[in-house]
């Protein structure tokens, strides 16, 4: 591990986001489980609703069911690769496997934003290359994180969004009855 990420932990703590995802199986029920597991790894979680969307990504793989999606913000200590290992062992404890990199998924866990961090190795890219575009990510965020800046654009959560409005981004999105109203506080 990089002796510049290894000294983060137990120090400074960073606002840190979460993306969420599950398309298979009972996915209220994996989504559920990953912010109970989520509340032992972040302090001050705070939770989004969650969202439907549909499947962004190579058409020529064929439908995929749909997904239920939100974010969790929270608090770490934890290096960047430390987290992200956690992540993936959540991911694995409810059934995912990595067939390829666009397959369904029981859960998936994205780590999106740690405070100001930009890391750039094999295992961790901070912030997450793709979230500015993902109107599925967003769109939660901006419910429980509008102001949040992104580190590399200087950009709000807010301001992300309302770009993709501009462009008309094709990322059909609907709130989940699946779910309480609104953001919440973790107990």
């Amino acid at each position: 591990m990089d002796a510049g990420l290894h000294h983060l932990q137990g120090t400074a703590a960073h606002l840190t986001v979460v993306a969420l995802g599950s398309n298979l199986g009972d996915r209220r029920a994996h989504l559920a489980y990953a912010v109970s597991r989520l509340e032992t790894l972040l302090e001050r979680l705070r939770v989004s609703p969650f969202i439907e969307s549909a499947f962004v990504g190579d058409p020529s793989l064929g439908p995929q069911p749909s997904y239920l999606n939100g974010v969790v913000v929270g608090s770490s200590r934890s290096d960047p690769a430390t987290l992200l290992r956690e992540l993936h062992a959540i991911e694995r404890a409810r059934g995912r496997t990595r067939p390829h990199a666009q397959a369904p998924r029981t859960l998936d866990l994205d780590l999106i934003l740690m405070g100001n961090l930009t890391v750039r190795t094999p295992e961790v890219v901070i912030p997450h290359p793709r979230f500015r575009e993902r109107r599925f990510v967003l769109e939660p965020l901006a419910a429980v994180a509008p102001d949040l800046v992104d580190p590399m654009s200087g950009r709000t959560v807010r301001e992300l969004l309302a770009v993709l409005d501009e462009v008309d981004q094709p990322l059909p999105s609907r709130p989940s009855t699946l779910h309480s109203p609104g953001p919440r506080e973790a107990m």
